[in-house]
């Protein structure tokens, strides 16, 4: 080996280890601040340049320093300048057709101005990237997230500059073993940067997060707190609701918190009259405006009781996709077309699967009279024994958590979807979990999604031990699709542990393509609407006879796409169990939906 290329190998070696520490002392990315729409925000979304890296190799080049020639002979094998542009918030895979399977690295930029000012701090918050996130500004790593679904920000007060900034952030959508979701899922894995960016000034002290909602089993008294960020914790914080002539003025403590108790006579919120009240939270250097409606939700015996009154769950499952771009949804215009057909449909609940959708989604929800499912994505065959997987389901939950608690149109939280009794460590995890999230929160119910049950002889045994943490028995069941009916489905019997719980039926349903009219309109393999129309017919019938149903979501809403649906002729990569195609055509299906929703 000669000493110039040895010199190469030395020095290429330093880097790939340099490289490696500063990602390992790295910190992790900061809890996000809620109601960002609330705060002084400057946005950073629109027209970013990006480097494809499907090899990986930009971590050892280290992109983020931006590298340029300085000899003539030298030269640098990467540039953002001249590179492709993607729009965001937005995923990578359908703005550019060679990304549209993609599953790897793509390096984003955006450059930007500002001007310090002392007496200001400064954040860069981040809705949502999916799934991995190094975030870096003017060439110094802030730090990284790993999730997909939830946000989280950096404080950058002392690392900007006056003038024009970089910002750069890898994105990695690879799915990993112990990741959340894990190695297989049932949706296309849509990558980058997919929800909004902003710039955030506060003041030296911010209100960082509240809670404000009426106290379990109460019609008046509402119960909360405010938590303040900054040197100075200790402020006189004021509380106001206006249309109520409520004000309310309280002192925080050392540590920055506030304890709230009032009472007031409100309109409740409910699907048939979805009231909001306008809550300022008010210190001597931050000011934060919030719409909240005021319900309670909870069970009692086996019945779900919405402001004390029973209310059986029309529902329906959604996927975070714009159905008619075939891209992930994102904007409130997204979240209008999705929920207006749940509402046309009849519904009063959307579950959100399988993970936390954007807060667009949320809102818009709670302002059109939809109650929300909210779901970790604990899907499937995830890795209960990896203690790093324990950490990322508490911190994903308390993202969750954190962002929609003020939310009064959530009132699930699902804590995992199908996961299984035999997988080492899974029971202890998930009751776990359970116990963290309603110390996080008292007030919603909880639940886990199951479909272990027996069906034999035309008779269901119903049993997972995840069911004595849960609020609900929620299981899903595709009989008529994946299992056939084994007799009459007027003749079904029951045999569900717990018998004294409501009982949910999450996901039921199969698949046709809309307007398919080959083949036999009794055979499963036709793909055809009257098959899946007679399902429906079926399941409906099956409902008479479940004891303690408190409501129903058929999978799903719209066709969405699925690299595992691989028919030629009748997927095409999509999941067809919708009840509408992905362009928004009625099926049969919907229709027998829509009527038992009208009777319900």
């Amino acid at each position: 080996m000669n000493k110039r290329l040895a010199e190469i190998l030395l020095k290429e070696w330093a880097w790939l280890v340099l490289s490696m520490l500063l990602v390992a002392g790295t910190a992790h990315a900061q809890t996000a601040m809620i109601n960002v729409q609330s705060r002084n925000a400057t946005s950073l979304n629109g027209e970013w340049n990006v480097i494809l890296d499907p090899t990986g190799i930009g971590e050892w080049r280290q992109i983020w320093q931006e590298k340029k020639p300085l000899l003539k002979t030298d030269f640098v094998e990467y540039a953002f300048e001249g590179s492709p542009r993607l729009k965001v918030p937005g995923d990578f895979n359908s703005q550019m057709c060679e990304l549209t399977y993609f599953e790897g690295v793509v390096w984003y930029k955006k450059e930007f101005s500002y001007s310090p000012d002392k007496n200001k701090r400064l954040f860069i918050h981040f809705s949502a990237v999916n799934y991995l996130a190094d975030v870096y500004l003017n060439g110094e790593k802030l730090g990284s997230h790993e999730g997909g679904f939830t946000p989280f920000q950096f404080e950058v007060t002392k690392k900007i500059k006056p003038g024009t900034n970089a910002l750069i952030v890898k994105v990695d959508n690879k799915r990993l073993k112990n990741g959340l979701p894990g190695l297989g899922y049932d949706w296309l894995n849509y990558g980058g940067i997919t929800r909004d960016v902003n710039l955030i000034e506060t003041g030296n002290t911010y209100i960082e997060d509240y809670s404000i909602q009426r106290r379990k089993g109460s019609q008046k008294e509402v119960l909360g707190w405010v938590k303040l960020n900054g040197a100075d914790k200790q402020k006189r914080i004021k509380i106001k609701i206006p249309e109520l002539k409520v004000e309310l003025s309280v002192k925080s403590d050392s540590k920055g918190v506030a304890r709230l108790q009032f009472s007031s006579s409100f309109n409740l919120w409910s699907p048939a009259y979805p009231k909001l009240y306008k809550v300022v939270i008010e210190t001597e250097t931050d000011t934060v405006e919030d719409e909240i409606g005021f319900r309670t939700i909870e069970v009692k015996g086996n019945k779900v009781m919405l402001n004390g009154k029973e209310i059986f769950l029309k529902g329906t499952n959604i996927h975070e996709e714009n159905p008619v771009k075939g891209a992930r949804a994102f904007s409130k215009e997204d979240a209008i077309l999705l929920l207006g057909q749940a509402k046309q449909l009849g519904c009063n609940l959307v579950r959100l699967a399988h993970y936390p959708h954007n807060e667009n989604m949320v809102k818009q929800a709670e302002r059109m009279g939809l109650m929300v499912w909210s779901e970790l994505p604990v899907y499937q065959h995830i890795e209960f024994s990896d203690t790093a997987v324990l950490s990322k389901m508490d911190l994903m939950l308390k993202e969750m958590v954190r962002r929609d608690r003020n939310r009064c149109s959530v009132v699930i939280w699902s804590l995992s979807n199908e996961t299984y009794d035999a997988t080492p460590n899974r029971t202890k995890a998930l009751a776990a979990l359970t116990q963290v999230c309603r110390q996080l929160d008292s007030t919603r119910l909880v639940t886990h999604v199951t479909n272990s049950q027996a069906y034999h002889n035309n008779s269901f045994k119903v049993w997972d031990s995840l069911y004595r943490y849960a609020d609900l028995i929620s299981l899903n069941e595709y009989i008529g699709w994946y299992i056939p009916w084994q007799g009459k489905p007027e003749n079904v019997t029951w045999n569900v542990a717990f018998p004294d719980k409501p009982v949910f039926i999450s996901e039921f349903g199969g698949e046709a393509l809309f307007g398919n009219n080959s083949g036999a309109a009794d055979e499963a393999a036709s793909w055809r609407e009257e098959y899946q129309q007679q399902i429906y017919i079926n399941q409906l019938r099956m409902f008479n006879t479940t004891p303690n149903l408190c409501g129903v979501a058929p999978w799903l809403l719209f066709d969405y796409r699925s690299l595992g649906r691989m028919h030629p002729i009748y997927q095409k990569g999509y999941n067809r169990k919708g009840l509408l195609s992905e362009k928004g055509d009625r099926k049969k299906a919907w229709f027998i939906m829509e009527k038992y929703y009208k009777r319900k």
